[in-house]
């Protein structure tokens, strides 16, 4: 299989979340607006899924398939189970007493995350974010399980099951929406239970996966006879900075959310819709290439294939500029007729429409460089080193809040997400000036000759996106929401049609961009 097919796969599977996870936000938001209790319920869904960042999809991820596709290449198949068998006791066992931890100390936690609903006019929201928290802890170990298995799952280029189990979550947190608010005292406390709900059946589905292709783990081993096994403490070993640069991220994320909520209220619920937003294109395209280039990227290096290896981030990196560039533009230029035909129903009225499109404008800023990160990141995981993306990652940090004492006070809310943006900018040139520099990725040629072909491409979609603003009202009292659909329905396929046209136009073949599976 080709890794653009195994790519369309996982994007298109991951377009199906992203739409019932729109869905989902679309009920959130006419439900229960942008207020106090909505905020709680997003910091406290926020906390279970950085630790979630934390712990599965981020550095046990990064210090898992490296080595996982290391020894299913070198060793036998029973030697690959073993390993799978104390990888999973482990994880299980630690991640039990996180969630215990977190259960009890949910009180200090929220109060960390959000300290600016500690202010008595908020007292109950704070209450409210503490009882979600406390029921939604769980679902960390549920996910990271689920991490777990999706890396064995990718390692086997299985990318299916994976991309789709999220899908899972958004179709629990609808029907809790739907059917569930009726059986709780406080109606939103329904959406925490719909999150544990998608937590359990993604595990299943994922479990079952696992079984189906004889990789089930059985989780019976002793804890001291897992962690004596040398593959298992190179994963741990790998596993301190991977953490530590994830934890970077996640603090930088923590701390922008305790300044959200001094801010107006209703920013936190601002930022979580504009970044919904964004997860279309970093999923889509960012995820997806991340997902199916580090399972050949490390069999590329296990192979000391270097050529292989840079033809690989090569082909990853244009097409980032190929799609990920208009689709920054089309962010950008397009927020207000994504935020109102999305969101601007019910409760969600057209201030808040206007308050979601300035941070969807502020985060495209940087959507190239989240997009690249996922690229050029797996080109050193692969490689199981995990220090050099730590090191740029605390410097990021740094960065970020720097430009949060700047940003936040002009402009508010968007403020945070225009720091997250450019740090994601700086994240990505630093990765890439170092895999340049020590040799691990060397442009191929033509670069120049392929920006410029681009760029009228680029131009003719700008164009398409103007002249829609300038003759669409997308909000107001006279505008129903048929008729936003109806427009932005056609806006977006004139704006494909000009932008894939102008590309074949300028020479482009969808040959030109298949890679065959490392």
């Amino acid at each position: 299989m080709s890794l653009i097919r195994s790519a369309a796969t996982v994007s298109g599977l991951t377009l199906c979340s992203r739409i019932t996870g729109l869905f989902r936000d679309i009920l959130i938001a006419g439900s229960f607006g942008a207020g106090p209790l909505t905020d709680a319920f997003w910091v406290a869904f926020r906390i279970p899924n950085l630790l979630r960042r934390l712990f599965a999809e981020g550095a046990f991820s990064q210090a898992f398939v490296p080595i996982l596709g290391e020894v299913r290449n070198t060793e036998s198949p029973g030697s690959t189970q073993v390993l799978l068998d104390r990888v999973a006791f482990l994880l299980t066992l630690t991640l039990m007493l996180v969630t215990l931890i977190g259960i009890i100390a949910a009180p200090w936690v929220v109060s960390a995350m959000a300290s600016g609903l500690l202010a008595e006019s908020r007292q109950h929201a704070f209450d409210a974010a503490v009882w979600m928290t406390r029921l939604m802890f769980p679902y960390i170990l549920c996910m990271s399980l689920v991490a777990f298995a999706s890396g064995v799952l990718n390692t086997w280029s299985r990318f299916a099951v994976p991309a789709f189990t999220p899908v899972l979550l958004n179709v629990s947190m609808i029907g809790a929406c739907l059917f569930l608010t009726p059986y709780f005292d406080v109606p939103i406390y329904a959406l925490a239970a719909g999150v544990m709900i998608g937590g359990i059946a993604q595990l299943t589905l994922q479990w079952i996966a696992l079984s189906r292709l004889g990789l089930r783990p059985r989780l019976t081993p002793e804890a001291r006879q897992a962690w004596r096994d040398s593959r298992v403490r190179r994963i741990g070993r790998l596993m301190v900075p991977a953490t530590l640069g994830v934890s970077v991220a996640q603090i930088s994320l923590l701390i922008n959310t305790n300044i959200a909520t001094w801010l107006e209220s209703g920013s936190v619920t601002w930022l979580s819709f504009a970044d919904r937003l964004m997860e279309f294109p970093t999923a889509l395209l960012g995820i997806a290439l991340g997902t199916v280039l580090l399972p050949s990227l490390s069999a590329a290096h296990a192979r000391q294939d270097s050529q292989g290896y840079n033809a690989l981030l090569d082909w990853g990196l244009r097409l980032v500029v190929l799609l990920g560039l208009p689709a920054a533009l089309g962010m950008a230029l397009l927020s207000e007729g994504l935020v109102a035909t999305l969101f601007n129903y019910g409760a969600f009225d057209a201030a808040d429409v206007n308050q979601t499109r300035l941070a969807v404008m502020a985060y495209s800023v940087g959507l190239l460089g989240l997009l690249a990160v996922k690229i050029l990141a797996p080109g050193f995981y692969a490689k199981q080193d995990i220090r050099t993306p730590v090191r740029i990652a605390i410097v990021v940090l740094v960065l970020t809040q720097a430009m949060n004492l700047l940003f936040v006070p002009l402009f508010q809310h968007a403020g945070l997400a225009l720091s997250i943006g450019l740090g994601a900018s700086f994240n990505a040139l630093m990765l890439l000036v170092l895999l340049r520099k020590r040799g691990v990725y060397s442009p191929s040629a033509g670069w120049i000759r392929f920006c410029m072909r681009c760029a009228p491409a680029i131009i003719a979609l700008c164009a398409v996106l103007v002249l829609a603003n300038r003759y669409i009202e997308w909000t107001g009292s006279g505008v129903h929401a048929g008729q936003r659909a109806l427009f932005l329905a056609v806006v977006l396929v004139m704006a494909a049609s000009a932008y894939f046209g102008a590309l074949f136009i300028c020479g482009f073949r969808p040959r030109d961009f298949t890679k065959r599976q490392v």
